[in-house]
Formats: C-alpha cells, sequence, structure tokens
C-alpha cells in the first residue's frame, strides 16, 4: 500500500464529509489509525485492509440519537467501499474492510469474523478508554445536553445507568464493560491499563462529591 499517495486522499474524502460530534472528529480517526498500527505490529498484520478501514470507519456520520444508530457502521463500510471502488483501490480488499468497518461498531453488534477486523473494534474501542476516552465522554455529554450525573444515585448503585441524560451513567453502561470485549492481547492490555484510570477517576469523583455533600449537610 502506497501510503504517501493514500493518506492525502482519506484526508481530502473525511473532510468533505458531514461534520460528526466533537468526540468522533479528525483527531480521534488519527488516534485510532495510531491504535490500528500499534495492534497490527504486534499481530504481524499487514496494513492493506486496516490502513483504509481504520481511516474510514467513521466516515458517515449518523447521530447518537438517530434511530439509525445502530446501522451507522454498516452505512459508513458502503461509503468506504464505494470511495475505495472510485479511486481504484485493490478490489480484493473490499469485502474485508467493509466487514472491518462494520464490525467496529459497539452498537452494532456484530461479531468479528476476521484478526483485522478484531484489530480495528479494539483500536476504535481504546479510545474510549482512559484519559482521552473520558475527556470524550464529557465532551459529547455536553455536546448532546447532558448532565454531568444524577442528583439521586450518581454512580447507579441501585438504578439503570440513563447515559442519555447523565455523562457518568455512559461509564457504566458502556465504557467499563469494553474490557472484557477486547479480542487481541496488545489490546486487552491497553484496555486494562486505561479501563483501570477511569475506575480511579470514579473514585475520586465519588469521594468529591460525597464530601461536598456531608459539608452541606454540615
Amino acid at each position: 500500500m502506497d501510503e504517501a499517495h493514500w493518506t492525502p486522499l482519506f484526508r481530502t474524502f473525511l473532510a468533505k464529509q458531514e461534520d460528526g460530534d466533537p468526540a468522533h472528529d479528525l483527531q480521534h480517526i488519527e488516534r485510532v489509525v495510531l491504535n490500528t498500527r500499534r495492534l497490527a505490529q504486534a499481530e504481524n498484520l499487514g496494513l492493506e485492509v486496516l490502513l483504509p478501514a481504520a481511516w474510514l470507519h467513521d466516515c458517515l456520520h449518523v447521530p447518537k440519537d438517530s434511530p439509525l444508530r445502530s446501522k451507522a457502521s454498516v452505512l459508513a463500510a458502503d461509503h468506504a467501499t464505494s470511495f475505495l471502488r472510485k479511486h481504484h483501490y485493490p478490489s480484493e480488499h473490499f469485502s474485508a474492510i467493509h466487514h472491518a468497518i462494520e464490525a467496529h461498531s459497539f452498537s452494532a453488534k456484530i461479531t468479528p469474523r476476521s484478526l483485522e477486523a478484531k484489530v480495528l473494534q479494539d483500536a476504535d474501542r481504546i479510545d474510549a478508554l482512559g484519559a482521552i476516552g473520558l475527556s470524550r465522554c464529557l465532551m459529547l455529554g455536553g455536546h448532546m445536553g447532558s448532565s454531568l450525573m444524577s442528583p439521586h444515585d450518581p454512580f447507579c448503585e441501585s438504578r439503570t445507568p440513563d447515559d442519555a441524560n447523565f455523562c457518568v451513567d455512559h461509564f457504566f453502561n458502556k465504557l467499563l464493560t469494553l474490557e472484557s470485549t477486547m479480542q487481541t492481547v496488545a489490546g486487552r492490555a491497553l484496555a486494562k491499563e486505561r479501563t483501570d484510570y477511569l475506575r480511579q477517576f470514579l473514585a475520586q469523583l465519588k469521594k468529591e462529591t460525597r464530601l461536598d455533600s456531608s459539608t452541606k449537610q454540615a
């Protein structure tokens, strides 16, 4: 794969797409590309499938609150394949690229069947963890008008998480579950490190909010 040729084409194509939410911008895509490279190296994989899939995995924006959200990755895979066909990318990779993109999504619930799809899924989910994942979660929640946390049972100790309305609920509804879904050895190691960071954040947040509550009562 001639990266010097294809990378500018990917960037130009992405710049022409409809703006997504702030957590799924070009910087997110660049980090997923970086994660993909790292995991591919650990798995001794080539990049003919993985680099196009990583660059184009979010090439079609579907809002988080859209009824089509669960189909977003399939629509992105279709859009990506159409772009690659137009620019004469080797067609023998289309099926593998399409599957890697469609299977990366958490909401699509498509089981990755290839090692390339497993790598891309891990690479994308790793970006939802750690300091980056924490920042993206809060940024997206603010963008969508969510409150930081519920005033009653903010850490979902006795209620079902409602991440449509509370940012912190997203940790319990999704982020803390991602570690157990990792498909590669390197992905699991990175996910553990970054999930530990999220747990530390929640512990500190709980400490601060409960201290604040006890101070008010005093």
